[in-house]
C-alpha cells in the first residue's frame, strides 16, 4: 500500500462519515415537515416490526403536515399508534384511510434542546473523522517503520492527511451551523 492509498481510504472513509452525518441530521426535525422524519417509527406488521415507508405511503400535504396512506386497510391503527408513541412529539390524526401528521410548533425551550442535538451529533462525526486520520497516520508510520517509505514521505502523508481531515471537519461543522440556523429560525 502506497501513501496515495492511504490518503484515498481516509478520504473516502471521511466522505462516508460526513454522509452519514447528513443522514443524521435529516431525522432531526424542524418547524417544517419532512417524510424522513418518520423513517425511525417502526410499525407492528404481523409480528415483526417494520418502517412505516414499507407499509404506507408516506408524503407532504403542506409545509407543516405529513400524510400516510397504509397499503392494507387494518394498518391504520397500528401506524398511528406507532407515531404516537415514538419519541418525535407528534399528533396523528385518522380521517378514514388516511393519516395525517400536523408537525407542531417548535418552542423555544425545543429549539435549544435540538441545537445541543445537532451539536452533538456534530462532535461525534468529528471524533469519527479523527479516528480516521489516527489510523491513516499509524498506517503512515508503520510504513516508515518496516523501511517501505523515507521520513520525508511519512511527513508528507501526516501533512496530506492532516490537511483533509482540516477540511472534512469544516465541512461538518457549516453543517451544523446550517441546521442550528434552521432549527432557530421561526
Amino acid at each position: 500500500m502506497s501513501i496515495a492509498d492511504i490518503k484515498k481510504t481516509a478520504e473516502a472513509k471521511m466522505a462516508k462519515s460526513v454522509e452519514a452525518f447528513k443522514h443524521e441530521l435529516t431525522k432531526i426535525r424542524t418547524g417544517r415537515a419532512h417524510p424522513g422524519i418518520l423513517d425511525q417509527v417502526h410499525v407492528d406488521y404481523y409480528g415483526s416490526l417494520l418502517p412505516i415507508g414499507q407499509v404506507a405511503n408516506v408524503t407532504l400535504v403542506d409545509a407543516r403536515t405529513i400524510s400516510v396512506q397504509p397499503w392494507e386497510k387494518g394498518m391504520g391503527a397500528k401506524i398511528e399508534k406507532a407515531i404516537r408513541e415514538s419519541d418525535l412529539g407528534l399528533n396523528p390524526a385518522s380521517m378514514g384511510d388516511l393519516i395525517r401528521v400536523p408537525m407542531p410548533a417548535l418552542t423555544e425551550e425545543r429549539r435549544r434542546e435540538l441545537t445541543k442535538v445537532v451539536r452533538n451529533a456534530g462532535e461525534d462525526a468529528r471524533i469519527a473523522v479523527r479516528n480516521l486520520r489516527r489510523d491513516a497516520n499509524e498506517h503512515a508510520k508503520k510504513m516508515l517503520k518496516d523501511k517501505l517509505i523515507g521520513e520525508d514521505d511519512e511527513r508528507r502523508s501526516l501533512d496530506e492527511v492532516q490537511k483533509l481531515t482540516d477540511r472534512v471537519i469544516s465541512e461538518i461543522d457549516k453543517l451544523v451551523h446550517g441546521k442550528e440556523a434552521e432549527i432557530m429560525a421561526v
